[in-house]
């Protein structure tokens, strides 16, 4: 069963997901918050396995309400809902660690299966998000955001583990990972843990977002 946490200042928007969400055998709506404020209280009570963060909202916004959330709560996967699709809200949010950011108007099919591919381990970062990723990490402004890892580490990584990081920033999850490069799913946890280990970052979202920065994609993987 899959615990949700609604966190939307719109009434109307948190009664829609409710119903959307609450028809579904696998999930479960544990809460709902019309602030940031009660948002991270209820994550905390509540423990729940995703929530659906809306960024503007009074009393705490989103993106700080994921920072708050991830430092206190890190195993919590967080999926914004919002209409806003700034660069920077983008990316701010998904540095924070969110997990996956969708914008309102999305169909519900798209939506719970959104939450089942965050909840089984996927990063939703798709191909507009990732446009949006590159182009504020490649604005000469934003230097400073950027994820930094250690080169040294960085060029020692295994092709495979290269490989893993690219297929991550895709937003595949580890399952369909072990189809597509024929490992087992234990085996793509393994590089995973190594990759966070060796770069030093936080989570399997910073891997796609780092994989994204440096445009990993774009690079031919020898096998």
């Amino acid at each position: 069963m899959i615990r949700i946490l609604i966190a939307e200042d719109q009434e109307l928007i948190r009664q829609s997901l409710e119903i959307i969400l609450g028809n579904k055998p696998d999930m479960k709506i544990v809460g709902v918050a019309k602030d940031g404020k009660i948002a991270v209280g209820l994550a905390e009570k509540l423990i729940p396995d995703i929530i659906l963060m809306d960024i503007r909202m009074p009393e705490i916004d989103g993106v700080k309400c994921i920072k708050i959330i991830k430092e206190i709560l890190p195993q919590i996967k967080i999926i914004v809902l919002t209409t806003f699709d700034d660069n920077e809200y983008v990316f701010n949010a998904l540095k924070n660690g969110a997990s996956g950011y969708l914008l309102k108007g999305l169909s519900s099919t798209e939506l719970v299966s959104a939450i089942r591919t965050v909840f089984n381990g996927g990063a939703l970062i798709n191909p507009n998000i990732a446009v949006k990723v590159v182009e504020f990490f490649h604005e000469s402004s934003n230097i400073e955001y950027k994820i930094n890892v250690d080169e040294l580490e960085l060029n020692n990584l295994s092709k495979n583990e290269l490989k893993i990081m690219k297929l991550i920033s895709r937003g595949m999850s580890n399952k369909e990972i072990a189809l597509e490069a024929n490992f087992s799913e234990g085996t793509v946890r393994n590089y995973i843990s190594n990759i966070l280990s060796k770069l030093n970052l936080r989570d399997r979202t910073q891997i796609a977002i780092f994989a994204i920065q440096s445009r990993l994609e774009m690079k031919k993987i020898d096998n």
